[in-house]
C-alpha cells in the first residue's frame, strides 16, 4: 500500500463519486485507476465491457493485463 498524491479538486470528485456510488473513496479511486488502466490497454473496449472484464477478474495484477493485451 501507498500514498498517492492528487489535487484537491479530484479528491473532491472521487469523494461525490464515492457517495453517489456507495463506494468508499478509496475504493472509488481504485475503480477509477483499475477503468482507466483497462481503457488503456483495451481501447477498443466500451465502458460496459470494461467493467464486465473488472468485474470478472478484479484483482488482475498489470503484468497479465500486459499478456492478455492486444
Amino acid at each position: 500500500m501507498g500514498i498517492v498524491k492528487i489535487s484537491d479538486d479530484l479528491h473532491e470528485e472521487i469523494r461525490d463519486a464515492s457517495a453517489s456510488m456507495s463506494r468508499s473513496i478509496n475504493a472509488q479511486a481504485e475503480f477509477w485507476i483499475k477503468i482507466g488502466m483497462l481503457a488503456e490497454f483495451y481501447p477498443d473496449l466500451t465502458y460496459p465491457q470494461l467493467t464486465r472484464k473488472l468485474l470478472s477478474c478484479k484483482e488482475l495484477p498489470l503484468k497479465e493485463l500486459l499478456q492478455h493485451a492486444g
